[in-house]
């Protein structure tokens, strides 16, 4: 094992490497963007935080896209979530990013989000599989974000799981923005094909029965996870 004086400066060499620099800056640039969007749309424009809180769900989930397209080490993404994860915690108690907890209801969707994240980077970027983190992480930001906004606005047909209230348009719509996700992700790592659509299928299956039945916000942590463990099996099996 090297010395600890090595190991820091193996971590310094890498961390300030111009081309991690740069896309620290890209995706921590992108950050405050989209919660600068939120929060002005929250406060200035009078958007419902729910709407808001979505905006910032969705377009968080490219961060891992980022990471991937853009070589951040593992260890980096991994860091950032812990920090997501404590300002997450912190938020429950200080009144900060109202434009993302003001919903008015409890839920640990956005600490879970976090944990999702940087388990999803530290499985499967250090397995050099950084699609698998793409396609679970994408699947809970397209697919949740835009159930919940069809759900609630077009909502018609109505069914309730654990006492919680779904409706079918918005489970549909999570269905599709999962199969759209997984079918893009696959088809650009491996070609389209049939058995990549079959998958897309699949993956998009789990994902919407693994959001009806969770409370909590626990979505945020069984979705991405639960998609990608599936991508994972079916990609050994199938491509």
């Amino acid at each position: 094992m090297p010395p600890d004086s090595d190991i820091l400066t193996l971590i310094a060499h890498e961390l300030f490497a111009p081309a991690v620099l740069s896309g620290i800056a890209i995706v921590g640039g992108w950050l405050a963007l989209l919660l600068g969007l939120a929060e002005w749309l929250y406060r200035s424009q009078h958007l419902p935080a729910e709407l808001s809180r979505k905006l910032v769900h969705i377009g968080t989930g490219h961060v891992v896209l980022f990471a991937w397209w853009l070589d951040i080490p593992a260890w980096i993404g991994m860091a950032a979530a812990i920090v997501a994860a404590a300002i997450a915690i912190a938020s429950r108690w200080l009144a900060i990013l109202p434009s993302v907890n003001g919903i008015g209801r409890d839920s640990w969707g956005t600490l879970f989000y976090a944990i999702s994240i940087g388990v999803s980077i530290g499985c499967f970027f250090a397995q050099g599989q950084p699609h698998l983190a793409a396609i679970g992480i994408g699947v809970m930001a397209w697919g949740d974000g835009l159930a919940a906004i069809v759900g609630q606005k077009f909502g018609r047909h109505g069914y309730r799981v654990w006492g919680m209230a779904k409706s079918w348009e918005g489970s549909l719509t999570m269905f599709a923005a999962s199969f759209v996700v997984s079918a893009l992700v696959f088809g650009f790592v491996a070609g389209f094909s049939w058995p990549v659509v079959a998958i897309a299928v699949i993956i998009a299956t789990t994902a919407t029965l693994l959001e009806a039945f969770s409370k909590w916000g626990i979505d945020n942590l069984t979705v991405p996870l639960g998609s990608a463990i599936v991508a994972l099996y079916l990609q050994h099996l199938w491509l």
